[in-house]
Order: structure tokens, then sequence, then C-alpha cells
């Protein structure tokens, strides 16, 4: 948290509170996934960064229960009370926040509420910006409620909140890579069960010291927004799990409920005996999966090589296989894709969280920021002129996770 913001934020405080009270101050990150697109949700193999952009937080506590968050970047005041049962959704920011008590009261009886203002410091779109509010949110309730939680308990309650109180069908990818992220090392992590390694980069080579990153993250706002909610996200979900459920009544295998059917239960093995037979949407979401999930296996090894082009040209790999697997990508996020292949200095990118609308991520050779940014931005701008003010791109840095300041 800059100085910058933390005046904005002690300004807005007293604006909208007469007070100056506030005691706490907290970062939460956005995050990248470079490798493990689309397969959280039906418990895939997954990477991450969170990096040193995101939302900050400035609050006091309220002993009446009472909620009272207001926004520089989103319009309203959010009221409500932790001692009460939380009103159906209401379509607005802070539908998250009032998703996050909703989820805590499920199992803990809150009596302290905060009053505080947010920041978010990139625009909105494939970063997981909803991750980062859920997350910060979450542990704020449990500071001044004094719950104790752990770091996977955090990611637990956010993810339940975006999942069965806003409606996003998504996996813990987004709330983990928020939560647990180290600045120097990628985050490996299992979401069938949790688990999860914090990996050095070039830990393989044994060298005496650890090596620095090589690359800096590219961040390119293709100037459209999008709600998650709003998208086929939900429908991509359903699509993976029929895919899993038409398999195993290949195999004349048991099928659970669909909402407790996932790909990672179905072997490879029979989606290779059964793809083509298989209805071509299914088998595409299919193979867009178990591919997917080799692509992390094949870059966590790059990875502790300390073979950053490897690595690179995996996450281009895995781009492909979401727009002609996954079938995502919106017409901007395509000629995006196609420039940062296109672009000297471009280890690898994709799109970056769902692929509807939103970002590019790119991991990037520090020398040539410069050339990246122009040759970028006068391609895509030819092709779409009409973001000329609304397009934007970020150099930022891998981070650690969401903590108190």
């Amino acid at each position: 948290m800059n100085q910058q913001t933390i005046t904005e934020l002690f300004q807005a405080y007293r604006t909208f509170f007469g007070k100056g009270d506030a005691l706490y101050q907290l970062f939460s990150p956005y995050r990248i996934c470079p490798l493990g697109a689309h397969v959280d949700h039906q418990h895939g193999l997954v990477t991450g960064f969170a990096f040193n952009s995101g939302i900050d937080f400035l609050f006091s506590e309220t002993e009446t229960g009472k909620v009272e968050m207001c926004s520089l970047s989103f319009e309203g005041l959010m009221t409500f009370n932790v001692q009460r049962p939380v009103d159906e959704k209401q379509n607005n920011w802070g539908d998250y926040l009032r998703g996050a008590v909703w989820a805590l009261q499920k199992d803990f009886n809150l009596k302290h509420g905060v009053r505080g203002v947010v920041k978010g410091s990139m625009p909105i779109g494939g970063l997981s910006s909803s991750a980062a509010l859920l997350c910060g949110f979450v542990m704020a309730i449990d500071k001044v409620n004094h719950l104790g939680l752990d770091k996977m308990q955090i990611i637990h309650y956010a993810s339940q909140a975006e999942r069965e109180y806003v409606g996003l069908r998504n996996g813990i990818l987004d709330q983990a890579c928020v939560v647990l992220c180290e600045a120097d090392k990628l985050l490996y992590l299992d979401t069938e069960n949790s688990q999860y390694e914090l990996i050095p980069f070039g830990q393989n080579l044994k060298t005496k010291s650890q090596l620095e990153l090589p690359f800096r993250l590219g961040i390119f706002f293709s100037g459209v927004t999008r709600k998650l909610t709003g998208t086929d996200y939900n429908l991509r979900v359903s699509e993976c799990k029929t895919a899993a459920w038409v398999m195993q009544a290949y195999e004349d295998i048991h099928l659970k409920e669909l909402g407790e059917t996932f790909l990672r239960d179905v072997p490879r093995e029979l989606f290779d005996r059964h793809a083509e037979q298989m209805p071509e949407r299914f088998a595409r979401r299919a193979r867009h999966f178990y591919t997917e999930c080799e692509r992390v296996k094949a870059g966590v090894e790059a990875w502790k090589n300390g073979d950053i082009e490897q690595f690179g040209q995996l996450v281009f790999e895995s781009c492909e296989s979401s727009m002609n697997n996954y079938e995502c990508g919106s017409p901007e996020l395509i000629a995006l894709y196609r420039i940062m292949r296109q672009t000297k200095g471009i280890y690898g990118g994709r799109f970056s969280g769902a692929g509807f609308k939103g970002a590019c991520i790119a991991l990037v050779d520090p020398a040539c920021e410069d050339e990246i940014r122009e040759t970028v931005t006068k391609a895509y701008l030819a092709e779409y002129p009409q973001y000329r003010n609304s397009f934007e791109i970020f150099f930022c840095d891998p981070a650690d996770g969401v903590d108190f300041m």
C-alpha cells in the first residue's frame, strides 16, 4: 500500500464516516494462473501467482455488528448487520461482502461488524478481483470477531461465498492464490485434496542461493468488461460434468448427482477409449481438462529446471486449448493473444481468468517492456480503435498473499 493510496483511503474514511478511528490496513492481491486454466472446478491441477496489485482495505470494528463499507472503485455504501440473517443478493459489489458473512454465519455466531473503505488498483476483468475482495473481507470479519481462521479456512469460506451465495460455480484456485502465494515461488495446487507446494524457480538446479525470477508479469486489459455470472462460465462447468457423466455411462459406472461429478473422477484411459463416440462438445471439454493437467505437470518440471522459455511455451499451448477445446475467448482477447505470440520478449501468455472478455496475461522479459507496450498497443488498437480510451497495459511482480499491513 503506497502513501498516496493510504492518504486516499483515510480521506475517504473521514468523508464517509466523519471520524478518523480506522485501525486496520489490509492488502489483498489479484492473481494470475499461468497453467491450470478452467480445471479447478473439476478438481484438477493448477498453478498460480499473486501479484503486487490488488484491493486495499482500511477499516475499524463496530460493536453493534453493523457493516458499513464503501468503495473508491464502485458506487454505493453497503450496509447490513452480521448479527442478523443475510439478505438475498442485491446484484451489486456488496453481494461479496454479504456472501462472506453468510458463509461465516454457518459456523460462527458473529458479534462485531466493520466500517471501512476499499480501493482496487486495476480495472476489473480476469484477475480475480472478486476473490481478492472476498478473502480480504473474510479476514476483516475474522479479525474483529477473533475467530482465529487459518489459511485453508479463509479459502474455504471465501470460495463457499462465491459458489453458494454469489452463484459462480468455480473451484478454489482464485482464493488459494490470493491467500497462499509467496512472492518468489510458484503455487502448485491439487484442487481435489487442497495439497499444495510453493516452488522456488530453478529448484532442481541446486544452486547455493535461490534464482531471481527472470520475468515480470504483463497484464493486458482488452478494454471490455464482463461479469462472470452473465457469461457462459457456469454452462462450461455443466458441460465438463456432463462429459464425465457420459464416459461413466459408457462404462456402466454408477452415476452420482451431477453436482457431485467431476472429470478428475474419470481416468484418462476412459476418455481415450470413448472420445470418438462422445458428442463432440463434451469430448472437447474433457480433452482440455486432461491435456491441461498434463501441461501443469510439465510446466512445474520446467519451472523447477529453471526453463522459463519452456514454461512460457506451455502457457501459450494452454491458451490454444482454451480456444479450441474449452471454447472461450472473445474476439478482442483472441486478437490480443495472437499479437502476444508474435511479440518479442513475451515468453508465454494466455487469457486470464475465465477467458470471457477481461484481460490477457503474459510472462515477459523485463528488458523488453517498452517494446512490448509499444508493439501490442499499436497492433491491438489498429484492430480495435474503439478501445483507445480503455485499453491498458501494466507490468507487475509476483507478490505474497493477503495480509495485514
